[in-house]
């Protein structure tokens, strides 16, 4: 008991009226004295941005999902906002991060394909790199990361970073990034049981692991272990939590607990197997990662209900891009109608390979239950962020806030003109979504390339398996002056066919 309890108690439930003004005052100093502090304002809200990395379309319960259990994310979509029409930045892995982490779409990004760029042998050495990682991202860029800071956020990356490794300007304490945990190649992300993991620019050494099918430390429980941390560490001031999961990313692997879920639930046929790891139950292996993954969500969203957080913290999660090539490493995504009625999986511009889930929670910002159709990309989270935690963004970016749209103000919510992807890889690809129409152009790599566009109509053809081009040419040579306007010529990226 405090000194104040026993002064009241000593009074015996008889509190001289002078005693209950003296309370009053202090209470309204107290409430003075907090409201200047905060400028009279509630605290920014904590981000959570939680990325899958190639989980389809429709691999979520919420989103139809017949076999793979996926509750807390469905629970965040039922308490929440669920997109219907949301698309990747693009259609692998680095490019679209690129996208999310600056709020520009491929044809001005920086980054805009995956690879292995030749890097500094004395960095190499230095940080005794076993993969290289993928393009740095110049110092130039300005990421959401970075913009957070200037309101005080503390900032984390945990899981797949891909945007330059330590010794760069990519790497992710040169972006913002104040806690990265994880993997910082693409490459060194292929196996879940991996020998180490960064913490920060130091290895971790992982126990029991060797990158085989199975080891001691699977690196999901880390990454969830790590971020739980996290919150424990920042409980008291605003933080932007950035999780991009590598699950359900190849190899497939997953603890024996989880995989045992379903087993005796998923039918297993014979298969060739095309590269990564074997695994002997990959139908079953593929649903318990996603779900295995699912039940760390939760584990999140408890950490900060224990806290008194869930009101004041922004959770968004989405997916870098489609889902996997079908039986690729013993994935299986016309079994699990990965990506729905739609053309295309990763590696496509078709709508397969771009088009991913995303829900947003919010408790007494954003209503529950409801769902958008709002045509969105993943650059546009950036302002979106930005405008939740009160900051300005630059003027350079190519993203608009979703923020009306998800908190129900949908008669304020701005749209965009037209969506444009690039991709220089599978070929060379172009395409552009406007309204209901969708153009899409291929082999844009190839010594003589084909500069016709595809058109599709959306609204009634989601499979884009009618090519209506011929009966719109004007909405087609539309979409061909986007195409050549929304494009950026890059020098590390080059596209012969369009600069």
């Amino acid at each position: 008991m405090n000194c104040f309890s026993e002064f009241l108690l000593s009074f015996n439930g008889n509190v001289p009226r002078f005693v209950v003004a003296m309370l009053i005052a202090i209470v309204m100093f107290a409430a003075e004295s907090t409201a200047a502090d905060t400028g009279g304002a509630s605290p920014p809200p904590n981000v959570v941005l939680i990325m899958a990395d190639d989980l389809g379309y429709q691999e979520l319960g919420c989103y139809g999902q017949k076999w793979i259990r996926t509750p807390f994310v469905d629970q965040l979509a039922a308490e929440g906002i669920k997109l219907t029409q949301f698309y990747s930045g693009n259609a692998v892995c680095a490019p679209s991060r690129c996208c999310l982490m600056t709020g520009k779409h491929p044809g001005h990004a920086w980054v805009r394909n995956n690879g292995d760029p030749k890097l500094p042998e004395e960095l190499r050495e230095k940080y005794q790199w076993e993969f290289a990682g993928q393009f740095p991202l110049p110092e130039s860029e300005v990421t959401v990361a970075e913009l957070l800071k200037q309101k005080g956020y503390a900032t984390a990356a945990i899981g797949k970073w891909g945007l330059g490794h330590f010794g760069t300007t990519g790497a992710p304490d040169r972006q913002g990034i104040d806690l990265f945990y994880g993997f910082n190649s693409q490459r060194h992300a292929h196996n879940h049981y991996p020998r180490f993991l960064w913490r920060n620019d130091q290895k971790e050494i992982q126990p029991g692991n060797d990158r085989t099918l199975n080891g001691e430390t699977y690196s999901q429980d880390r990454f969830t272990e790590v971020a739980l941390e996290f919150i424990d560490q920042n409980k008291d001031q605003p933080f932007f939590l950035y999780l991009p999961f590598a699950i359900p990313h190849l190899s497939i692997q997953v603890p024996e607990s989880t995989l045992a879920e379903y087993t005796d639930e998923i039918p297993e046929e014979e298969y060739k197997h095309r590269g990564y790891l074997k695994h002997p139950k990959p139908r079953a292996g593929y649903a318990a990662m996603i779900t295995h993954m699912d039940r760390d969500i939760g584990k999140i969203m408890a950490r900060l209900n224990e806290y008194g957080l869930t009101d004041n913290t922004l959770i968004i999660f989405t997916s870098d891009n489609g889902p996997t090539y079908d039986r690729l490493g013993g994935s299986d995504s016309d079994f699990f109608e990965s990506a729905g009625k739609m053309r295309g999986l990763k590696g496509s511009l078709y709508e397969g390979g771009i088009r991913v889930p995303c829900v947003a929670r919010w408790p007494g910002q954003i209503p529950a239950g409801n769902t958008s159709d709002l045509i969105s990309a993943l650059w546009d989270l950036f302002p979106t962020i930005a405008e939740a935690a009160g900051v300005e963004p630059h003027e350079e970016i190519d993203g608009i806030s979703l923020l009306p749209e998800f908190t129900g103000k949908t008669e304020e919510q701005p749209r965009h003109d037209y969506l444009y992807w690039e991709f220089p890889a599978y070929g060379g690809q172009q395409a552009v979504r406007m309204g209901r129409w969708k153009g899409i152009r291929q082999g844009l790599s190839r010594k003589n390339p084909d500069l016709s566009i595809e058109l599709y109509d959306l609204e009634t053809d989601i499979s884009e398996s009618n090519n209506v081009a011929e009966e719109h040419p004007e909405t087609v040579a539309k979409i061909r002056e986007i195409m050549q306007q929304a494009h950026t010529p890059s020098e590390a990226f080059p596209f012969p066919a369009i600069d």
